[in-house]
């Protein structure tokens, strides 16, 4: 019981000084004995031992049957499929890779007043190919909120660095958010994969995010990107449509080839290829 009064108290005071959001003081009251950062499972950045791939609905180490190559081409397609789009961003058990909040958080200072960082999407505006096939360049727009507050936030220049099967990292240059009338507040992102769903579009990883400038503080923990789409951007059949003859008939209307054919001698399809009487 002091303990849970002495996590409340502070936010309560800081809620009356506007530092501090319901949301906080909420969370701080329904989970008095977890650590807030928006996961039960928050930690130091730690790079993983194995990288995890789920492919046609079987996940396995990718270090026992998939190469470099093979990871890095995925994630392309991975993030092609799903340009423009929004990721929806969790804080996720690292055993389950499953959601356990619909956000990642972080305490951060906004001058002098306490209070906490909130991202719980990003969307992706731009990728592109980087060089030896090992760097995919990506600009992401992170959805950060501060006490119900959403500052403008400029995009984040990020790489995606594939150096081999275990060693998968994405960060950024650090990006800018105006969270107070001073000044502008850098952020950075570093996140480690070790999971990654080409079936369902989901990678997770271990992040670490800080801020520096009039607003700063951060925090890390584990979290789940969830991209709308899956990895596989072409069909493993291509098929003619059924039109295709008809609309070679009508090519053929008038011209010298057409008049040739019979009745009796019809251009027909046999999968997918036109057969044409010849004439010797």
């Amino acid at each position: 019981m002091f303990n849970l009064r002495y996590k409340v108290l502070p936010c309560i005071t800081a809620l009356l000084l506007a530092g501090c959001s319901f949301q906080d003081a909420f969370w701080f009251m329904t989970h008095p004995s977890r650590p807030y950062g928006g996961s039960a499972f928050g930690g130091q950045l730690q790079a993983p031992n194995s990288v995890v791939v789920c492919r046609s609905k079987q996940c396995a180490a990718a270090k026992l049957s998939m190469s470099r190559e093979y990871i890095y081409n995925s994630l392309l397609h991975l993030f092609d499929n799903n340009n423009h789009k929004t990721a929806l961003v969790c804080a996720a058990n690292p055993g389950s890779h499953t959601c356990t909040e619909s956000f990642i958080t972080m305490p951060i200072t906004v001058g002098i007043t306490p209070a906490y960082a909130y991202i719980d999407s990003v969307k992706i505006t731009d990728v592109s190919v980087g060089k030896g096939n090992t760097q995919l360049g990506l600009i992401l727009n992170y959805n950060v909120t501060y006490n119900g507050q959403s500052p403008d936030c400029t995009p984040a220049k990020s790489l995606m660095y594939v150096k081999n099967v275990n060693n998968i990292i994405l960060e950024d240059s650090g990006y800018s958010c105006k969270m107070t009338t001073i000044g502008q507040t850098s952020i950075k992102t570093l996140f480690t994969i070790d999971y990654i769903d080409l079936d369902f579009g989901f990678i997770g990883g271990y992040y670490s995010i800080g801020f520096s400038g009039p607003a700063y503080g951060g925090g890390s923990g584990y979290m789940l990107l969830r991209l709308p789409k899956d990895a596989y951007p072409l069909s493993p059949e291509l098929t003619q449509p059924k039109s295709a003859g008809k609309q070679v008939s009508t090519l053929l209307k008038g011209s010298a080839v057409a008049e040739s054919i019979t009745e009796e001698e019809e251009v027909s399809t046999t999968q997918g290829v036109q057969i044409f009487p010849l004439h010797k």
